[in-house]
């Protein structure tokens, strides 16, 4: 596959990765999670949610850098209520995406840009997608190394 016109590079810094871990899944985690933080003002940039094989739930998200131990406090006690394992953080992340109005009908651009970053020997920490972006959180020292293997990788 040749060079695939995209939209263009999103980037996002000063973040944070915040995840409630191994939660027995069940209906309400993510509403008690995203209604708890946005009552205090705290943003999601990034949300991933999956159930592993054994039915637990992770749900990982990023907030600005200022709002991770606000977040955690605010999470510790949702994980108590709901019999999670732990709260984990990561400092120092941040969102590179690529946006186009065609992904969706293009196959293969979340692969031409995973593999550009793992040529780069960037790893991925969070992956997000929707119809017309794909987001990756990555360590933030990298960023700009992300930029240019995406520019190289894509026509902008």
């Amino acid at each position: 596959m040749g060079r695939v016109k995209i939209g263009g590079i999103l980037q996002h810094t000063d973040l944070a990765l915040v995840g409630m871990m191994a939660v027995p899944d069940r209906p309400g985690i993510a509403a008690a999670i995203f209604e708890t933080l946005g009552k205090r003002g705290i943003n999601a940039l990034s949300i991933v949610a999956s159930i592993d094989l054994d039915n637990n739930t992770q749900v990982v998200l990023c907030v600005a850098s200022k709002d991770v131990f606000v977040a955690m406090g605010l999470l510790e006690p949702l994980k108590e209520r709901f019999g999670g394992r732990k709260v984990t953080h990561r400092a120092g992340v941040a969102l590179v995406s690529i946006f186009g109005p065609d992904f969706r009908e293009t196959s293969g651009v979340a692969g031409m840009m995973y593999t550009a970053l793992a040529d780069a020997g960037i790893n991925i920490l969070s992956i997000n997608t929707s119809m017309s972006s794909v987001s990756c959180v990555i360590d933030q020292r990298r960023l700009d190394d992300a930029v240019a293997a995406l520019k190289d990788t894509f026509e902008v």
